[in-house]
Parts: structure tokens; sequence; C-alpha cells
């Protein structure tokens, strides 16, 4: 049920579209953090913001799913 959430968010709702391309994008830049053998003490920095960053995301789509479920509940009931 999650998913068909995520999916209907992801095709209608315009924040949520957006916050799922950057959390995706930051996905992809600490990947490639992740990958080298050392970082650099500026790469450690960007790894610590990337990951809080991410985090700020996730918090901000799981709202928008909430909200949209009890939106969506209200009115099934």
């Amino acid at each position: 049920m999650v998913d068909s959430v995520r999916e209907q968010l992801l095709a209608s709702h315009e924040e949520f579209r957006r916050l799922a391309q950057e959390h995706t994008q930051h996905c992809q830049r600490l990947h490639s953090l992740i990958e080298k053998r050392y970082l650099t003490e500026d790469e450690k920095l960007e790894e610590v913001r990337i990951k809080k960053v991410k985090l700020r995301l996730k918090d901000q789509m799981q709202m928008i799913e909430q909200e949209y479920l009890r939106s969506h509940q209200t009115q099934v009931a």
C-alpha cells in the first residue's frame, strides 16, 4: 500500500516529486563518497551533511504521505 501511495504522489504531487528527486540525487552523491577508499575532511563533512539532508527530505515526504492517507481515509469513511 505504501508503494502505491508513493507512486500516486509521484504522479500527482509536484512537491513530493521534487523532494523524491532531490533525495535520489543525494543518495547518488552519498554512494559515490562511500565508494571512495579515503575521504578528505571536506568529504567527511559533506557525507554528514548529505545524511542530514536526506533525513530531512525523507521526513518531509513521510509527512506528505501521512497527509495524503488522512485525506483519503476521510473521503472513504
